[in-house]
């Protein structure tokens, strides 16, 4: 049976095409990310025309692709920008009606059940806890886990965009910006910050999406690249505070000509970088990169 699962956030739709053989082992066929910017433009909590295009542009190609690889079922989940949207059900009725596709809108916390689902498929967790960061454009999911357990989830609206279209930042940001933008984060985290005090994880795992990206300049810094076969790379702090001070002194040119960030990403990776800073402030002494998060967390759900 093959399925197609899609990552519906708000700056970029994720594709992932899967087969269960009968035995029931999982293959990763296909993957694929797509910019769309869904939630840009949401002042007033509706989803514009434009970005509405933007979106059906991108589903009708991954709707095409799937049905290519014969994929029996095409899935959708909504994440920050459809669970405010007030024409979410309108968007849900045409992806219904023009492409076959089912879309559910999932909260915060189920999103961040699935992350956890999905990087436990990329990295082998611990007995101590471990701090998982998965940043979107509307949110930011954190989950504190073991080996054995969940032991806390927590879904925050504070995501890169949502912090870029908050605080419209000049560029490069100024340092008094910077320190604005990272009190807002950390009055945000207060109770995240009370669960690190009372469990010390030493450990974070960053989900996808920038992370992705974070895992690139890291690998390009070490002089190589990220295998795309590799779910997971680990590096320290100070290689991430190496990172954090080159990008964010650079302008947006300077920033697009980077080798390992994608145009996509090219505005809203200082943000990423600040909100990561304050997490890693916290007691963390190691970065590990987890390829896989929500939509293989769908996945292993569906078939695991």
């Amino acid at each position: 049976m093959r399925v197609a699962i899609i990552d519906l956030g708000t700056n970029t739709f994720n594709l992932l095409v899967v087969e269960r053989a009968e035995q029931g082992r999982i293959s990763f066929l296909h993957a694929e990310e797509r910019a769309v910017f869904l939630g840009k433009g949401m002042v007033d909590g509706t989803i514009t025309p434009e970005a509405m295009e933007r979106a059906f542009a991108v589903l009708g190609t991954y709707a095409a692709v799937a049905r290519s690889m014969k994929a029996e079922r095409i899935v959708g989940f909504g994440t920050s920008a459809l669970r405010r949207a007030r024409n979410a059900t309108q968007f849900i009725t045409r992806a219904k009606n023009d492409l076959g596709m089912e879309v559910s809108v999932i909260n915060g916390e189920e999103e961040a059940e699935l992350i956890l689902l999905g990087a436990r498929q990329a990295l082998t967790f611990t007995a101590k806890p471990m701090l998982v960061m998965d940043i979107g454009g509307g949110s930011i999911e954190f989950i504190l886990a073991t080996e054995k357990a969940l032991m806390w989830k927590r879904s925050f609206e504070i995501g890169a965009t949502a912090l870029m279209e908050l605080f419209l930042p000049s560029d490069p940001m100024s340092l008094e910006e910077q320190f604005r933008i990272a009190a807002y984060i950390d009055a945000q985290l207060e109770p995240l910050f009370a669960v690190m005090e009372r469990h010390w994880p030493t450990t974070l795992v960053g989900s996808a999406g920038s992370f992705d990206t974070l895992a690139e300049l890291a690998a390009i810094a070490e002089g190589h690249t990220v295998n795309p076969t590799m779910t997971t790379s680990v590096f320290d702090v100070a290689l991430f505070d190496e990172i954090k001070g080159t990008l964010l002194v650079a302008d947006r040119d300077e920033r697009a000509a980077m080798p390992g960030l994608p145009a996509f990403r090219v505005d809203t990776i200082p943000l990423a970088l600040i909100a990561i800073e304050r997490v890693l402030l916290q007691g963390i002494e190691e970065i590990r990169w987890s390829r896989y998060a929500l939509k293989e967390g769908a996945v292993h759900r569906a078939f695991g």
